[in-house]
């Protein structure tokens, strides 16, 4: 009989602890060698942690939700032949985690092996993994597999699991249910601090403005019409356009400020932040250099982050390094927004819905396609007679859609 403690390795440069936001094992199971045991969150990324030896798992680390030091135990394999009783577990003072008599147990649900046979296309995303049971489930939930984020190469009941809890729409409906309590952890726990410190360190004040877009969607309808292999183009790659033609006049908005040094950066290249909602929450990848792409390389670059946000394979550099942040609801968009700054950013514009209404024009009353633009901006750094400035910049260029491409 051999006990083997399994320390949290050095899972990044800077990195001092890391949040448990999934057990893919529990006290009790039999691990190979190389499998996945936890998932782990940092600040920057969430990793998958593998066994490093094979063995009995005799104790866990701590529970969902919980933050262990570099260097912390995160599981304690038996790796002899003979049984052993798992000992109390003690999570170190440093890791902020209290003290515990029992070794700490999630509650698995049992998978069976992945039958290479049952690898089905679940939608546009492509060949999506699951395990028969795990597939099962989720058909009779009702759930498109492929929607569901993973780690790894398949779908399983944990990863399920986190997906159902953040929509509602997929549990059973019944006149009275149970109050319930959802820890906050992973990804919902960090939107959740991230735009508290937001709320609580930056004044915000929003400005909102109403766009006649109905010559930019003319135009729109028309290059997707002769757009052959290009991709479609939706009403984001024109106001980003218009965005960074306009920023070089308002480098204010452009920017990033430092509480603690009390510095503004302003920032010549648009590092453009796309808000993205994602199974487990809202994710921001970011555009580098947009004001260098033309509309058809935007939408291409939009597409494929939103895409490695949804999927969780975006890397720790496509996540950060944001100046100015881009939020849309698409058609939800509803009729005005004050969207939260993305912080230390100093600004957040958020287009809203387009709709058709009767507008007086010359006079007469016709009917335009007009869409509201928002920004919420820190008014530390931006006076409102700015920020509305260029929200005005902004809709001259999509009101005349030839100035978008002009010289």
């Amino acid at each position: 009989m051999a006990l083997y403690p399994f320390r949290l390795p050095d899972i990044g440069e800077g990195i001092a602890e890391a949040e448990i936001v999934a057990w893919h094992v529990a006290v009790g199971d039999r691990v190979e060698e190389d499998q996945p045991i936890a998932d782990m969150m940092t600040d920057k990324a969430t990793v998958e942690m593998t066994a490093p030896v094979a063995g009995t798992v005799v104790s866990l680390g701590g529970a969902l939700g919980e933050k262990l030091r570099i260097g912390s135990t995160l599981v304690t394999f038996e790796t002899g032949d003979g049984a052993v009783e798992a000992p109390p577990i003690r999570h170190s003072r440093e890791s902020g985690n209290p003290a515990s008599s029992a070794p700490v147990t999630e509650p698995k649900v049992e998978e069976e092996k992945l039958d290479p046979r049952v690898r089905e296309d679940d939608g546009v995303g492509g060949k999506v993994h699951a395990s028969p049971a795990v597939r099962a489930r989720a058909k009779a939930l009702g759930v498109d597999l492929a929607a569901v984020a993973h780690q790894g190469d398949r779908v399983r009941h944990a990863d399920l699991d986190a997906y159902l809890s953040y929509n509602r729409e997929y549990r059973p409906g019944s006149s009275a249910r149970p109050d319930e309590t959802i820890k906050l952890i992973g990804l919902r726990r960090r939107i959740a601090e991230n735009m508290a410190a937001s709320k609580r360190h930056i004044p915000h004040f929003t400005y909102v403005d109403e766009i006649d877009v109905t010559k930019l969607e003319a135009l729109r309808a028309d290059l997707n019409e002769t757009r052959g292999d290009k991709p479609k183009l939706t009403m984001l790659p024109l106001l980003i356009r218009a965005i960074c033609r306009a920023l070089p006049e308002f480098p204010m908005i452009n920017a990033r400020y430092d509480d603690e040094a009390r510095v503004v950066t302003r920032y010549g290249a648009v590092h453009l932040g796309i808000a993205a909602q994602t199974p487990g929450g809202l994710m921001v990848p970011v555009l580098r250099d947009a004001q260098e792409r033309n509309i058809w390389q935007l939408a291409s670059e939009i597409a494929r982050l939103a895409e490695a946000a949804r999927s969780g394979s975006a890397s720790p550099a496509e996540l950060s390094g944001s100046t100015l942040t881009l939020t849309s609801l698409g058609p939800l968009g509803g009729i005005v927004s004050t969207p939260v700054i993305n912080r230390p950013e100093v600004a957040i514009v958020g287009p809203n819905k387009v709709v058709e209404r009767p507008v007086v024009r010359d006079g007469q009353v016709v009917i335009a396609k007009m869409m509201n633009l928002s920004i919420s901006c820190d008014h530390r750094v931006v006076d409102g007679h700015d920020a509305a400035r260029f929200v005005q910049a902004v809709r001259r260029l999509l009101e005349t859609p030839a100035l978008l491409f002009a010289g």
